[in-house]
């Protein structure tokens, strides 16, 4: 079994054609995106690493780590939205970027250990078993790599601001983007990476004003959230 929600993997295969539109429904991904690439290379100094991007969609991510030195494999099991990501790098000469349609899982069986950093960014809140994928994240990175997640947490202001706010009122996301049970407290998501034998190294929260259309990072982790963590050398 896929761990793999066949109705979210269609979802955003419908988008595919739009992810590189900077004012279409991926809109709130390319402003977040400067903010999210410069935190990890903060902590990881992304020149010359190996890369994998678990979940890349049309390769925003992907690409930005590329551009910044990195050699970077984005992996995703919607195969519509990695075509677009390949367009993309060729149309873009990115170098040094490749994509694949593969799981996480079976990656992890096929390549342990082979990578410095391992990206998974909003993308534990669309999957059966998110637990899974932060275990499989665990085992693809090299000991002294870093593991970056991010996701949104699990409470009413999260429902208010994810949910209400940005699928119906201000309409940043396409409606039914987001299902609330599938969110994700920080509490849990720590305890994942600790199961996993990962270490909790930092956290982030992320802001948006909907007047000045600013996203920015705090310490606030009530609704968007990043986690950095490392596997011990």
């Amino acid at each position: 079994m896929t761990n793999a929600d066949p109705q979210e993997l269609a979802k955003f295969s419908e988008l595919a054609h739009r992810w590189w539109d900077t004012e279409s429904d991926f809109r709130p991904l390319h402003q977040i995106n400067p903010l999210r690439l410069d935190w990890i290379d903060a902590h990881v100094k992304l020149a010359g690493k190996r890369v994998l991007d678990v979940g890349c969609g049309g390769g925003i991510l992907s690409d930005s780590m590329a551009r910044r030195g990195a050699t970077v494999l984005g992996i995703d099991l919607a195969g519509k939205a990695l075509k677009v990501a390949q367009l993309h790098a060729l149309e873009a000469q990115t170098p040094n970027v490749e994509y694949r349609e593969v799981a996480v899982e079976a990656l992890a069986e096929e390549s342990p250990g082979s990578f410095d950093t391992v990206t998974c960014m909003e993308m534990l809140e669309h999957v059966p078993d998110p637990s899974s994928i932060v275990r499989a994240c665990s085992s693809l990175v090299k000991p002294g790599g870093w593991v970056f997640f991010s996701t949104v947490n699990r409470n009413a202001k999260a429902f208010a601001f994810a949910i209400v706010a940005g699928e119906y009122i201000l309409k940043l996301l396409p409606k039914g983007t987001h299902e609330y049970a599938k969110f994700i407290r920080p509490s849990e998501l720590a305890r994942w990476a600790r199961d996993a034998g990962l270490d909790l190294a930092d956290t982030r929260g992320m802001e948006y004003n909907p007047i000045t259309r600013r996203y920015w990072l705090s310490a606030d982790t009530s609704v968007n959230y990043m986690i950095a963590c490392r596997r011990p050398a």
